[in-house]
């Protein structure tokens, strides 16, 4: 019996220690109890306890580590209370130590018995393929069973689930399995299924390994499972998506993906959805398995009470669970999709709901209102979540973010390959019941709003070609690095991606995305800079609108972009109305800005408009205002009048050769019809000389000798005669026609008995602007002159009738009060006659500052007057452009 002490506790009695240690009778039961180095013994037979404590040694306890003494009395005496010693100064030091090898001997035991599990998995594995080799073959079925079974065994008999996957053997047996399926399939004719598919699908083995990846259980086995389902669908020929048993869970695997962004399995992940996108593109009609139908939801609200009322009839209440009675449809499997009628425990509740889903729906057959079910029929009521509609593009979506470059790249790419499918049922629900077009839009005006305020127009315009997923970038490798740089990168890139996304995509989806693409950026987040009025600002959106439009290559987004840059109106502009889109008045406005930097940028930004293939562009800006010819002065012809005309004569033309401004013309200062066909592309002998068009000579001349003899230089250096003109003039005719040529334009223009001529004549802010600067020539800068008149070229070059009539044709009878390029230019030069008397030297100095931009001479002190020489050199080049191209377009129609 336990004695007590003189201070109220219990002792036990002497106890002989269970290992190296002995214990005294002054230890407490319950330290007794918890030590586990020691254990109690009984008294021996004869002797009492307290003889038994006296004969005992103080020995120290390995688990308390405190030191019990005790000795007893003779004659059986109750023992003294016990008095602690005082500890050591070294006594906590020495506990502390003992503590740590403690620890450590554990954590080296468990160690140890780790390894030996790893290395028997180890022995056992290879003893396993030991005995496959050696042993005879089996038939394919039965090992593939066997390797099946190999792995429920393991889940069946194995205690240790935190042991990860790779230390067993269910590796090699998926392995193994999968190389069985491989090889019946090759033994086999194409298209014939065998027993070990066969087998697969009927036992639902695709859907077990989903429900292990999905618990992860043995750790690691997510990564298995996806890499399974990856090389089955990679490696076998035969179409399986189309098996509900391998679609199914497919698509539960699918809503795994992406969860999580930077887990181990993204790799897995990744090329699990790649395959799977592969699949769909090589047979486009299985992305209806991926499609979640949505129905109406009032229809569906009452499906569901319907199907509840049925299965409660027929006794099948047991059925309904929390979900529904929360109001979620618990009838669909974890997909999303409705129930197939195997899932449903009841036959007969399937059976009736059945034959509730073919009810019509009629008001009489509701028994509850939509006030009753909360439902409305405002377009909220209708929005549905979107990741229960196209899981498959909802887990690239995520992906896409993913940290891991490769990974977001490889999620781009299987995104690319969705859109493209031809099914229109995939397009629609891509567009409404995913993400898709928020995750390009928001995108685009994060990575646009992370550019700096200020970027140099050069750096925008000259950084190297983007394209989507190669925009690794070096800041420490880049010899020509600007701050800024790496975010200019990103969102050209990006931009580039949604370019190639919406050129790829099925044209429900691409019209989708890039409306969403011009309302969610262009008009949100591009609009208010180009609207704003700090300088540093118009003119750093200005440049990268210019690269937004210089890098656009879908036909789609580029008529969002022409659309958002000009409005879609298409009605003849007047005065009062050419404020109607507002940043279309803007940007033109900005081609005449006090700033020559943002007139020059979008004057480059317009010439590179005019140059894609869209015919909204040039009616927009030109050709609606001069589709009724207004411009001409028109009288009806008389009899005379018209044999004049029939002898290649217009009635009312002005002969410039006996105006008085060019009464100074010689004949050596023109060149005869012959000489401009022996310099331009060869002649075809088929056409006729007169068709009834002013003869080309007299074009061609009209214009080169628009400049006066002492404002020319250009033959006093050679190099720039007009045959050079004339050959880049024929190139670039020949683009335009190519571009041109679906858009079904007249050969000849429009008869002026079908012109309406009794409303005025508005050229457009467009041209209106630029003539205005074309008569500021001689008092521009350089570089402003150069640009304006490259747009006047360009849209000189357009093989519309009305405009070259109206920009190429010296002789048209002008309405009174309207102007032309041709009559611009003549009060251009008028104004020059008049100032060149004012300039002593006028001519040697045009030709050193000809030699100076050409870079013949070196440069020397200024020159007065350099605004004016630079003016009449860029007015002698472009008369001699505008002469070229005049002949060339006349060649071009007059040869069949």
């Amino acid at each position: 019996m336990p004695r007590a002490r003189p201070g109220g506790r219990t002792t036990l009695p002497a106890a002989r220690a269970h290992g190296p240690g002995r214990s005294g009778p002054g230890l407490p039961a319950a330290q007794v109890a918890a030590c586990g180095g020691w254990r109690p013994l009984q008294a021996a037979p004869g002797r009492t306890p307290g003889a038994s404590a006296a004969g005992a040694a103080a020995r120290r306890c390995q688990c308390h580590g405190v030191r019990r003494g005790a000795r007893g009395r003779v004659g059986g005496r109750p023992p003294a209370p016990s008095i602690p010693a005082a500890r050591p100064p070294h006594a906590a030091l020495t506990l502390e130590r003992r503590r740590r090898i403690e620890e450590l001997s554990r954590s080296s035991r468990q160690r140890l018995l780790q390894s030996r599990d790893r290395m028997f998995s180890k022995f056992t594995s290879i003893l396993q393929h030991a005995v496959e080799a050696l042993a005879p073959s089996l038939p394919l079925q039965e090992d593939f069973v066997y390797h099946w079974k190999a792995i429920t065994h393991y889940y069946i008999e194995t205690s240790d689930d935190k042991a990860p996957v790779t230390d067993t053997n269910i590796p090699s047996h998926l392995e193994q399995m999968l190389d069985i399926l491989v090889q019946e399939e090759n033994e086999r004719e194409s298209g014939e299924t065998g027993p070990c598919m066969e087998y697969l699908l009927h036992h639902k083995i695709l859907e077990t390994l989903y429900t292990l990846g999905k618990a992860d259980c043995p750790p690691g086995m997510k990564q298995q499972v996806l890499a399974f389902y990856t090389k089955l669908l990679g490696r076998i020929r035969q179409p399986l998506l189309p098996h509900i048993n391998v679609h199914r869970p497919v698509q539960k695997l699918i809503r795994l993906c992406g969860e999580v962004l930077a887990t181990p399995t993204e790799n897995e992940e990744i090329q699990f959805l790649c395959i799977v996108c592969a699949k769909l593109k090589q047979d486009p009609y299985l992305v209806n398995f991926f499609l979640e139908v949505i129905q109406d939801p009032v229809l569906r609200v009452y499906k569901r009470q319907s199907k509840l009322k049925a299965m409660a009839s027929k006794g099948s209440a047991g059925i309904i669970t929390e979900d529904m009675l929360k109001g979620q449809d618990s009838l669909t499997t974890d997909t999303g999709q409705p129930l197939q009628p195997e899932e449903i425990p009841s036959a007969s509740g399937a059976e009736q709901m059945e034959k509730e889903d073919d009810l019509p729906q009629q008001a009489d057959d509701l028994s509850f209102s939509l006030d009753e079910l909360n439902v409305t029929s405002s377009p909220e009521s209708s929005t549905v979540c979107p990741n229960q509609d196209y899981n498959l593009v909802n887990s690239l979506l995520n992906l896409t973010k993913s940290p891991d470059g490769r990974i977001a790249v490889k999620a781009c790419e299987g995104l690319m390959l969705l859109v493209s499918l031809p099914e229109p049922a995939a397009a629609k629900c891509l567009t409404q019941n995913t993400c898709l077009c928020e995750l390009l839009t928001d995108r685009l005006a994060t990575l646009y709003k992370a550019l700096p305020q200020s970027l140099d127009p050069l750096d925008i315009e000259t950084v190297e070609a983007i394209n989507w997923g190669l925009d690794s970038y070096s800041h420490k490798e880049d010899a020509s690095a600007f701050p800024g740089k790496r975010a200019l990168i990103s969102f050209l890139s990006w931009f580039d991606y949604c370019d190639q996304l919406i050129k790829e995509a099925q044209k429900t989806a691409a019209v989708a995305m890039a409306k969403a693409v011009r309302e969610r950026f262009f008009i949100d987040v591009m609009e208010p800079q180009l609207m704003q009025t700090s300088e540093i600002g118009i003119l750093t959106s200005t440049a990268l609108l210019h690269r937004i439009v210089r890098q656009v290559t879908s036909d789609v987004l580029l008529q969002e972009v022409v659309y958002f840059i000009l409005g879609e109106n298409r009605e003849p502009e007047t005065l009062a109305d050419i404020n109607r889109h507002p940043l279309r008045h803007r940007l033109i406005e900005h081609c005449d800005h006090i700033s020559d930097e943002i007139s020059i940028m979008t004057l480059r930004m317009f010439e590179h408009l005019l140059q894609k293939p869209n015919e909204h562009i040039l009616y927009n800006l030109v050709l609606r205002n001069l589709e009724e010819r207004n411009y001409m002065e028109y009288k009806p012809l008389c009899q005379e009048d018209k044999d004049v005309v029939e002898n290649g004569q217009i009635a009312g033309a002005v002969d410039l050769e006996e105006d008085p401004l060019f009464t100074d013309l010689s004949p050596d200062n023109t060149l005869s019809a012959q000489e401009w066909l022996s310099a331009s592309p060869p002649v075809s002998p088929e056409h006729p000389k007169n068709d009834g068009k002013t003869e080309v000579h007299k074009i061609v001349n009209s214009f080169l000798c628009l400049v006066p003899d002492e404002a020319k230089s250009s033959y006093h250096v050679e190099g720039t005669g007009y045959d050079t003109y004339l050959r880049d003039a024929h190139r670039q005719f020949r683009d335009y026609c190519v571009i041109c040529l679906r858009w079904e334009w007249p050969g000849s223009p429009r008869s002026l008995e079908k012109c309406n001529f009794e409303a005025s004549f508005f050229e457009g802010h467009f041209l209106k602007v630029l003539f205005e600067r074309m008569g500021r020539i001689l008092d521009q800068p350089y570089d402003v002159n150069l640009q304006v008149t490259s747009v006047l070229s360009k849209l000189s070059l357009f093989p519309h009738p009305h405009i070259h009539e109206y920009l190429l044709d010296p002789y048209v009878n002008l309405a009174s009060g309207c102007r032309s390029l041709f009559s611009v230019i003549v009060r251009v030069v008028g104004d020059l006659m008049v100032r060149i008397q004012r300039i002593p030297d006028f001519t040697p100095k045009l030709l050193l500052v000809r030699k100076r931009l050409l870079g013949l001479e070196p440069e020397g002190p200024i020159i007065d007057h350099m605004t004016l020489l630079e003016g009449v050199i860029v007015l002698e080049e472009f008369c001699k452009e505008l002469a070229a191209i005049a002949f060339v377009k006349y060649h071009a129609s007059s040869t069949p």
